[in-house]
């Protein structure tokens, strides 16, 4: 896939997490794997969709780490 493919790929990708934020957790991997993609290309990746991605994954693991604690409370 061409660099400019997959940058506007990405750029769906971030439009539609913003227009169906309930499906967050299908893009965040969308979004990830498109990376994963331009990093076994060896091409540049955008600085801001890489940290936006760094982001949802610390989001994703607090939310984890907020649940177990509240099924421990519960136990």
């Amino acid at each position: 896939m061409a660099f400019e493919d997959l940058k506007a790929e990405l750029a769906l990708l971030v439009n539609q997490m913003e227009n169906q934020p309930e499906d967050r957790h299908e893009l965040y991997l969308q979004i990830r794997e498109r990376l994963n993609e331009m990093r076994a290309f060896g091409m540049p990746l955008p600085a801001d969709l890489v940290e936006f991605e760094e982001k949802l994954e610390a989001l994703f693991k607090s939310e984890d780490i907020a649940a177990q604690q509240d099924t421990a409370k519960k136990d």
